[in-house]
């Protein structure tokens, strides 16, 4: 599929679902990408913790592609860049806090010689032709948060990204609602608007007012240690936290790299100007308990992250009974059991426990109903097209929008090719949509070989037999069987003779294809683990001989 004279939007990733954001725009025989994220894996692949988007859509059309660009440099919008972008061959384009994320994951992978990374002043555009882009400041919970407005021959588009209303955001300064209303008066066809927050009634709330919250949460534990978790890219939180951490007498610690990394890039790029100096672990543990305010990543429940080592007992920073744990971040739908299981481990060594429901300790980066309203009035498009969440979020958005006044919307999932313009908005066809793990080093299918076996290892386990044979085609010795996950615990060795006992049995049958011989042997084992376990595990044969 080429695009002509027409005006085409394609999301493979990131609508109908939440996270792995990646949006195509096409026209006049060319393609612009929007983003490139990744999601994070759950239960259902086991040994992966990232998936990637499927691209093989725009890579069959690599000749077509003019570029990426980058609203902002959050995991589920540049997550998937080092993996993918390469294969591409196409520059990507970012605001210098956004690059600066950028960069160092590419460094971290190896391949910041492979990719041209081209830095795009705030505010600033860049000419891809057939596309005109230009970089519109919008709040969010990271620096340099933008919508992109999209300027083709069939019309105007206005790309979000995520975004909320903040004037007081604390990082950067966003578009005013006049300069939104002169984006507006040019005239924009198509609004493809963040819908995560679509069922919230009230408004977002600012950065500053956090600040009021945090502060009586950390105060009320005077005395004692007092841990926030928060997520490492909110450089608008982590310095409100250092204002906290001046405003309640307490020195600052960081526990996590991501958190280091992000203050790296902010200082780097002219943010977080007055933060602190910070103590190292072993300092922080020195100090007297009340004097002292640490700042940890995994308030999302991620294994490996600070605060789940802390919770574990596994970290340099321990905590007590009576010291607090607030969670400053919102539950990201998905993470509940993760999170929950951080919780209950805290619990339970007495540490208190604070979230965003017992005290005003976090605002969204999303928008609520009257930011939507709101954006809706300056920018007026003539159609709404929903993006960033799951079909509920889609589906609401577009109810939404229609209700206040904006002619059409229209519902679209990853993989519709929705046709923009010329005449109503209307789907003409489907894309080529998945999803990749990734798995150490390599990049497979989500739902591929590797992923079907390992998820029935992990559901029914592994037997394994192995038989030798003389030049005869006799046995020698007993059948050797182990297993791995298979339910048999105290009775195993009776387990494991009755096996060797079943695939000697089916030897004595004298069955002289090789073939057919393993496969019986393979069922034998098999049935005999069904019976005792009521299970059928990935069972392996070894012939010898």
């Amino acid at each position: 599929m080429t695009p002509k004279n027409e005006l085409l939007f394609v999301a493979l990733g990131g609508s109908g679902e939440i996270g792995m954001n990646v949006n195509l725009y096409g026209t006049a025989g060319k393609w612009l990408m929007v983003d490139c994220g990744v999601t994070f894996a759950d239960p259902g692949y086991p040994g992966i913790d990232v998936i990637l988007p499927d691209l093989s859509f725009i890579e069959d059309r690599i000749d077509d592609l003019v570029g990426i660009v980058v609203t902002h440099g959050h995991e589920d919008h540049i997550g998937a860049l080092p993996y993918l972008a390469a294969d591409l061959g196409v520059p990507i384009y970012a605001t210098p806090f956004t690059a600066g994320l950028i960069r160092g994951k590419l460094d971290e992978e190896g391949v910041s010689d492979q990719i041209k990374l081209k830095i795009v002043e705030v505010g600033g555009s860049v000419n891809l032709k057939p596309f005109k882009v230009t970089f519109v400041p919008l709040a969010h919970s990271i620096p340099e948060g933008n919508a992109l407005l999209i300027e083709t021959a069939q019309g105007n588009v206005l790309h979000t990204g995520d975004w909320k209303i903040d004037e007081t955001s604390g990082i950067g300064t966003p578009s005013t609602a006049a300069e939104l209303t002169a984006i507006g008066d040019k005239g924009v066809l198509a609004l493809v608007c963040d819908s995560t927050n679509v069922f919230n009634a009230e408004a977002s709330g600012s950065e500053a007012d956090v600040r009021e919250g945090l502060n009586r949460a950390i105060g009320e534990s005077a005395g004692r240690r007092v841990v926030v978790t928060t997520f490492a890219s909110n450089a608008a939180r982590l310095q409100t936290l250092a204002d906290c951490a001046r405003d309640t007498d307490r020195k600052l610690c960081l526990a996590g790299r991501s958190l280091d990394r992000i203050v790296k890039v902010a200082r780097a790029t002219g943010y977080l100007k007055d933060f602190p100096e910070t103590v190292d672990w072993e300092t922080a543990m020195k100090l007297p308990r009340g004097k002292v305010l640490i700042v940890a990543t995994g308030g999302q429940g991620e294994a490996r992250a600070a605060l789940a080592r802390i919770a574990d007992k596994n970290h340099p920073i321990r905590l007590e009974e009576g010291d607090r744990v607030i969670f400053s971040s919102k539950q990201i739908p998905g993470n509940e059991v993760a999170i929950g299981r951080i919780m209950n481990q805290l619990a339970e060594q007495g540490v208190d426990l604070v979230t965003d429901r017992q005290a005003f300790v976090h605002v969204s980066g999303h928008p609520g109903r009257p930011e939507l309203q709101s954006m809706y009035k300056w920018i007026r498009p003539e159609i709404l097209v929903p993006v960033h969440g799951e079909v509920r979020h889609l589906a609401e958005h577009a109810r939404f929008a229609l209700a206040n006044g904006i002619p059409t919307a229209v519902s679209n999932k990853d993989g519709d090719v929705i046709r923009l313009a010329p005449g109503a908005p209307k789907r003409i066809g489907f894309a080529t949509v998945g999803r990749l793990a990734l798995d150490g080093d390599i990049i497979l299918p989500a739902d591929g070989a590797t992923m079907a076996e390992r998820r029935r290892l992990a559901s029914y386990g592994h037997m394994s037999v192995a038989v030798a044979f003389n030049r005869d085609g006799r046995l020698l010795g007993e059948p050797q069987v182990r297993v791995q996950g298979v339910p048999v615990e105290e009775e195993r060795e009776p387990f494991l003779d009755e096996v060797a006992d079943a695939v000697v049995e089916v030897l004595k049958k004298g069955e002289r294809d090789f073939d057919k011989r393993r496969e019986a042997i393979r069922l034998a084992a098999r049935r005999v683990a069904t019976r005792w376990t009521g299970k059928k595990p990935v069972v392996d044969v070894l012939m010898i001989g």
